[in-house]
């Protein structure tokens, strides 16, 4: 795998669930993929799923607009200014 998780996550993962130690780091990378999404990409993969199922616009945009609301998302990349904006506002 070519992405490094942190170690004491896996451990932990694979600890409190009894998995080896490999099938742990595919739990956490696929959480990680999960909340790295981005809304965006999210939009685009749920309305190619949807249409892929031979719904229509008028049902997709609904549905998506309402399954937004229980996701949570990657933050943002924010520049320095953005950062120090944030803690000196």
């Amino acid at each position: 795998m070519s992405e490094s998780y942190p170690q004491d996550l896996v451990r932990h993962v694979a600890a409190s669930t009894g998995l080896p130690e490999a099938t742990a780091t595919r739990v956490v990378a696929d959480v990680t993929s999960y909340y790295a999404e981005t809304v965006e990409d999210f939009v685009r993969r749920r309305h190619e799923e949807l249409k892929r199922k031979q719904r229509k616009n008028d049902e997709i945009w609904p549905q998506i607009a309402a399954e937004l609301v229980t996701r949570r998302f990657g933050p943002p990349e924010l520049s320095g200014r953005q950062l120090r904006r944030i803690v000196y506002g």
